[in-house]
């Protein structure tokens, strides 16, 4: 039996999911090290685990090596560390490299979470990605601008999320930004509609892939606050979309040394049909990605990561449905949601279709996260009428802060 340490820094419901998943393999001795004390889980899960240890920095590589060597003594050895979080990938491959635990090392994990070191990895490949530079001055972003032009973005080199990430189109937006904040890494804007891509791999053996669309980009949606935005996951799994990618995609993973689960890419398609890497990680997708192919495959994709991490295994039926999730956003000024509107006529119009939701209920806080403060996911064996009715979702139903 694989004895599994999964790193849990907070009992969050997305962490949970990763979390019940592991803990619902009869094959896998679980234990758990976390932030929260194990009284904070779920009585169900907390009798699965063989053993729980509290650090007080989950993303402390020295905490989490010491709560990993406590279970590990307690479990009789550890065969595979896990986490789900993109900021946890690098200290676990320190942890694995202390450890000599099976698993992608600190050398590959750097390689997907320094966005500087992976364009490096990409570009030496040979592989079509932004221009880019890491920065440590105003001087170096003026000087990569004279070098590439305007527009450029700016961010963070461990960002995630595209949180940090900042647009500059004018000289003057430019100096408005450096005035605020130095980046750590510039690029060029690549223009072209956003697309994720999905792939399970064993040892560095690709196994299955997916692909979703995003509308509009993520980088859009953090620079306007007020706009809802959606992701589609089309029922067809063979499209021109995952033709064009899969070929660059592998060759990236292979780049950066992709070892066992699910990496996550966002790539760009250019309007004459090229395309171009943005960022990969070395885990699992958000914006309710792995929800939305469980609800596509009728199966649950949250277990299937499970098996694939602990098990080396990996199965997956064929696509049956096309899904797509809206994700509201609290629109005013304020902190808190005061009122939903269109919800009853989106259920009238669209609730036949709706197979999950999490609407905000009012007095709940603002969220500073791309993906709001609710969402809904929608499903149907037709791809065209899926984006029809998530844009009709998202175009009726608003939440008001104040």
């Amino acid at each position: 039996m694989p004895r599994v340490v999964f790193v849990a820094p907070y009992f969050m419901d997305a962490t949970l999911r990763f979390v019940e998943a592991m803990a619902s393999i009869p094959q896998v001795t679980l234990g758990l090290v976390s932030g929260d004390p194990a009284e904070k889980l779920p009585p169900g899960l907390r009798s699965r685990l063989a053993g729980h240890f509290r650090i007080d920095k989950p993303l402390d590589p020295a905490q989490l090596l010491h709560g990993t060597d406590k279970l590990r003594q307690h479990m009789g050895g550890v065969d595979r560390l896990v986490g789900a979080l993109e900021q946890l990938q690098v200290p676990l491959g320190q942890v694995r490299d202390r450890l000599g635990i099976e698993g992608m090392g600190e050398a590959a994990a750097t390689r997907f979470r320094d966005k500087a070191v992976m364009k490096d990895a990409l570009r030496k490949a040979g592989l079509p990605c932004a221009r880019h530079r890491a920065t440590h001055s105003a001087r170096d972003v003026y000087a990569f601008v004279e070098e590439v032009g305007l527009p450029i973005i700016l961010k963070p080199r461990d960002g995630a999320g595209s949180i940090g990430t900042h647009r500059a189109t004018t000289k003057a937006e430019l100096d408005q930004a450096l005035a605020r904040f130095v980046p750590e890494m510039v690029e060029e804007l690549v223009v072209g509609k956003e697309r994720s891509f999905e792939t399970a791999s064993i040892r560095g053996v690709p196994r299955w892939d997916s692909h979703t669309r995003y509308d509009p980009a993520p980088l859009v949606v953090l620079e306007n606050p007020w706009i809802q935005w959606c992701v589609i996951l089309p029922r067809e799994e063979e499209t021109s979309d995952t033709q064009a990618i899969r070929p660059v995609a592998l060759a990236a993973l292979k780049a950066l040394g992709m070892h066992t689960g699910i990496s996550h890419m966002e790539w760009f398609r250019r309007a004459d049909g090229s395309v171009a890497v943005s960022e990969v990680g070395a885990r699992p997708p958000g914006a309710q990605i792995v929800t939305l192919n469980s609800w596509a495959h009728e199966v649950d994709v949250y277990r299937k990561w499970a098996e694939l991490v602990a098990l080396d295994h990996w199965s997956m039926p064929p696509r049956k449905y096309a899904v797509a999730a809206a994700f509201f956003r609290g629109q005013g000024e304020g902190t808190r949601v005061v009122k939903l509107h269109g919800i009853e006529q989106a259920q009238a119009e669209l609730g036949h279709l709706v197979v999950e939701a999490k609407l905000p209920v009012v007095g709940q806080p603002k969220v500073r996260s791309y993906e709001g403060e609710g969402y809904a996911i929608v499903r149907h064996p037709e791809t065209e009428m899926v984006e029809k009715a998530i844009r009709r979702l998202v175009s009726l139903v608003r939440v008001e802060v104040g």
